[in-house]
């Protein structure tokens, strides 16, 4: 379910959501998508996160294969340059292609933006009021916030611009996907994921669910508390790890740096409380998961300066960062003294998501001036209009929510081109 009420929030749209959830989950269900669950999610007071598996994957293959049955029509690489108007109304848009010149397509009843979000478009995010943020690289790589720009044209405007889930650390991802992220998303395969996850012992069951946590997620902020530190390429420690220290790895060169300990803190961290990484409700991973799933960013030395030379560190450089560290730049955390010496990374900062959104209706229409633009939608992250969303899943909930009711308000009305495609 939807997270609590917040500041700045869209109670219009926030009743759309709370009351279209549970029918979107079994449309979703019935499309063939599997989830396992409900999951403790803290800090909502009962169980009701759900997980979809094999993976992520199986959204859009299961929603593809039903847009296709019903005779949807899918141009990959055609980018909207620019939305087509007649009078004030939007009736269709400019495109172009690798292959083709510019052209234009008509709609039938209406234009739905519906491009995610602008956590990788550096200008939005500055005009919108994160600067600071602006050339810090998104999770998504495609969201370049193109259908905001098209609804701003269009004399729309965006609620909410400034806030951003981010920067965040994250271990960056192999260079190659492991077998477990090829699973194919079938029903009948995500059927049997979710009947092991139900009744197979966590022996059978952890080795499986660690190929995947340890590629997607970061570093728990505990590794800083207990005396980790943020080194760069440059073998120097450049922030304060437990005063929000993400920022600072975006302005490393290149973005990225290493965590770096010892013996002492690994064994703390190989048994609960202390964790690599968690997803909420699925598992943890502990140094030794690190070191058999990740052998690309685990490293290990004997000393720091054989430990620096595995990084393509300077040796001296990192030996002389961790004497000042244990002299006392460390104040009450303890000295990373004891061989062997470790590091995982690197980290890369992200921007998860932008929360803002293009002002609409309750019909998704997008509003200038308070007003509707006549054949104009916005959906999902594009349309969010005000609305927080502060939980996991919630912004998947209202893409899936928003795109349906969308949809449907928008092919109810008259046909308004007889050129539409």
């Amino acid at each position: 379910m939807p997270a609590p009420l917040a500041p700045r929030d869209n109670l219009a749209l926030r009743r759309i959501l709370t009351t279209n959830t549970s029918e979107m989950m079994d449309w979703l269900i019935g499309l063939g998508v599997v989830f396992v669950g409900p999951m403790p999610d803290p800090p909502q007071r009962v169980a009701r996160m759900h997980n979809v598996v094999p993976s992520s994957r199986a959204f859009t293959f299961h929603l593809t294969r039903f847009c296709k049955r019903n005779g949807v029509e899918i141009r990959l690489s055609t980018p909207c340059t620019d939305l087509i108007k007649d009078g004030g109304r939007i009736i269709g848009v400019a495109v172009g292609g690798r292959s083709a010149a510019s052209r234009q397509l008509f709609a039938r009843q209406g234009v739905i933006l519906a491009t995610g979000d602008y956590s990788g478009a550096a200008d939005l995010k500055k005009a919108f009021g994160a600067p600071a943020l602006a050339d810090v690289e998104p999770v998504a790589t495609t969201s370049s916030g193109d259908g905001y720009r098209l609804g701003l044209k269009a004399g729309g405007s965006v609620a909410n611009g400034d806030i951003m889930r981010g920067p965040i650390m994250r271990f960056v991802p192999p260079a190659q996907p492991n077998w477990i992220q090829k699973i194919p998303p079938y029903r009948a395969v995500g059927n049997a994921i979710a009947w092991a996850m139900r009744t197979a012992p966590q022996w059978i069951l952890r080795p499986f669910l660690m190929k995947f946590l340890t590629t997607v997620l970061g570093p728990s902020p505990a590794l800083f508390a207990e005396g980790a530190v943020l080194i760069n390429k440059d073998g120097d420690r450049f922030a304060d790890e437990i005063d929000s220290p993400a920022g600072a790895v975006a302005h490393q060169s290149p973005k990225e740096a290493y965590i770096v300990f010892d013996e002492s803190l690994a064994r703390k961290f190989s048994a609960w409380p202390y964790f690599i990484s968690t997803a909420p409700g699925i598992a943890y991973a502990y140094i030794d998961d690190y070191r058999r799933c990740r052998t690309d960013i685990f490293r290990t030395g004997a000393t720091p300066g054989e430990l620096a030379r595995k990084l393509g560190i300077p040796p001296d450089r990192l030996e002389s960062t961790l004497k000042r560290y244990n002299a006392g730049e460390r104040r009450s955390r303890p000295a990373i003294a004891e061989a062997p010496y470790y590091a995982l990374g690197p980290v890369r900062s992200y921007v998860v998501f932008t929360e803002g959104g293009l002002r609409i209706n309750e019909l998704f229409q997008v509003l200038a001036g308070g007003r509707p633009i006549d054949g104009l939608y916005a959906v999902g992250s594009t349309g969010q209009g005000g609305l927080l969303l502060e939980g996991h899943g919630h912004h998947l909930d209202w893409a899936f929510i928003s795109g349906r009711l969308a949809g449907t308000y928008c092919a109810q009305r008259p046909r308004i081109n007889k050129r539409a495609v």
